[in-house]
């Protein structure tokens, strides 16, 4: 595999890394657990944990479209992990919080998490990995360049 990565550019490379790392968490879960939840659910948990979120903030912040939203959160309450109530105030919108069983499982997947930060660090070296992970933690600018919506982002620059 390595000699694949070798060869990509770097938003390839970033792309296929991130896609390895949430099948080896998934799978991990989903190996251990009577409970199959999928990467999009595991998102869309993230965005719930410890807070009560309106449907239609979750749905901005995982930038999918409500509908959608909605579709994923309907399969977590069907499976017991949050709960859907309606706010005082406002007849059109709902709040989601997860339940004990939610709040259970994500704790579960983030010790998962843990443990493959774990083996990376064993692999890449413990300095490697606080340096990647300050890289990754760093201002890379990009919050200006989405504001601008410049044809620069297309590689049209000069």
């Amino acid at each position: 595999m390595s000699s694949v990565l070798e060869n990509l550019e770097f938003f390839d490379l970033l792309r296929e890394r991130h896609i390895q790392v949430r099948s080896i968490i998934e799978k991990r879960w989903n190996d251990s657990s009577n409970i199959y939840i999928s990467n999009s659910e595991w998102f869309i948990l993230s965005r719930i944990y410890q807070q009560e979120p309106t449907i239609s903030s979750v749905s901005k912040q995982v930038n999918i479209s409500r509908q959608a939203t909605h579709k994923v959160i309907k399969n977590l309450e069907a499976k017991g992990l949050l709960k859907i109530k309606n706010l005082e105030n406002n007849k059109k919108d709902k709040c989601v919080h997860l339940t004990e069983l939610g709040e259970k499982c994500y704790q579960e997947y983030i010790e998962l998490k843990a443990n493959l930060e774990k083996k990376i660090i064993e692999q890449i070296g413990d300095e490697q990995f606080r340096l990647l992970k300050a890289i990754m933690e760093s201002d890379w600018g990009l919050q200006s360049l989405i504001k601008e919506s410049n044809p620069t982002l297309l590689g049209s620059d000069s």
